[in-house]
């Protein structure tokens, strides 16, 4: 992930495309294939990523409530 273009927001491999695109596209439903058909500079590595992104920043901020 580099957080460099964008606005700031984390992006795949200084593609133009955020992690918060991929994640906003999965949960519309579209499926890993269908990502990939559409945007073939992504590889499945990229999705599980942006998911793994998601997941950590998600315990990050449980974790952070449940400290305060």
């Amino acid at each position: 992930m580099s957080q460099t273009s964008e606005g700031g927001k984390p992006c795949i491999r200084r593609m133009r495309i955020t992690v918060y695109d991929v994640l906003g596209w999965l949960a519309v439903g579209m499926s890993h294939a269908e990502i990939l058909e559409d945007f073939p500079e992504l590889t499945e590595e990229d999705i599980r990523a942006c998911l793994e992104f998601a997941a950590d920043r998600e315990h990050r901020l449980v974790a952070s409530v449940g400290a305060a």
